[in-house]
């Protein structure tokens, strides 16, 4: 029997990768759920702190996604929070945020629950051959509690390898015009944090995407 390996696609920065998207789910994708959609894609970002999306016509928010990470950091998962952070609070937050205004998608409240990211800076501190520095985040036997919002990402899982610190990223639906522009600055920026506590430099992100999407209302904005 012959078996088909496919290479595992690499890209320099976040905006090679959105730029390639963009054309490949505009040309490629099939009509899913009010999206073009691609399914089961996966790559390697090789200079993942090289993470501002500069495509003029994305117009992507820094200043934004700067207030998402820090509202992420904050270990806050009130979207006033994020308010006071960035002077505001984006529509797409108040539609998900429950009667208190908790959300389950602030993936730093997410990583310090139980502990998990000290946890995984201990455990590549005391081995750095471990294959358990792994932070989960989307979990089924809470989906009784996704009421109002469900997190995109599965997990994230760290790893040493020639003592430099690899991610890699795991979700199950991956929206790429606001969703993977903004959640690879949020993700670089805690493998950088890792990094720095871990006193080594950064290696690559490898990001996976089940669905990998745009929805159909930001098709056909570039010329």
């Amino acid at each position: 029997m012959k078996i088909k390996t496919n290479k595992i696609m690499e890209f320099n920065t976040a905006n090679d990768v959105f730029e390639f998207y963009y054309k490949k789910i505009s040309n490629e994708g099939i009509n899913f759920s009010n999206t073009k959609a691609l399914f089961n894609q996966g790559f390697t970002i090789l200079k993942p702190m090289d993470n501002n999306i500069t495509a003029e016509f994305r117009n992507w928010n820094f200043k934004y996604a700067k207030a998402e990470y820090d509202w992420y950091t904050s270990g806050d998962r009130n979207i006033k929070t994020l308010g006071d952070i960035y002077g505001k609070i984006p529509s797409i937050w108040l539609r998900m945020a429950d009667e208190n205004g908790n959300v389950n998608s602030n993936y730093g409240w997410q990583w310090k629950r139980n502990n998990q990211l000290s946890n995984v800076i201990n455990i590549l501190k005391t081995n750095k051959g471990s294959r358990q520095a792994a932070i989960s985040i989307y979990d089924a036997k809470e989906i009784d509690t996704y009421k109002y919002d469900t997190p995109c990402t599965y997990a994230v899982q760290f790893t040493i390898i020639d003592n430099k610190l690899n991610m890699s990223v795991l979700m199950r639906s991956n929206d790429l015009w606001f969703g993977f522009c903004n959640d690879q600055y949020c993700f670089s920026r805690l493998q950088w944090y890792v990094s720095n506590e871990l006193g080594i430099s950064i290696g690559s992100y490898y990001h996976y995407a089940h669905n990998l999407h745009i929805y159909n209302n930001f098709l056909n904005i570039q010329k």
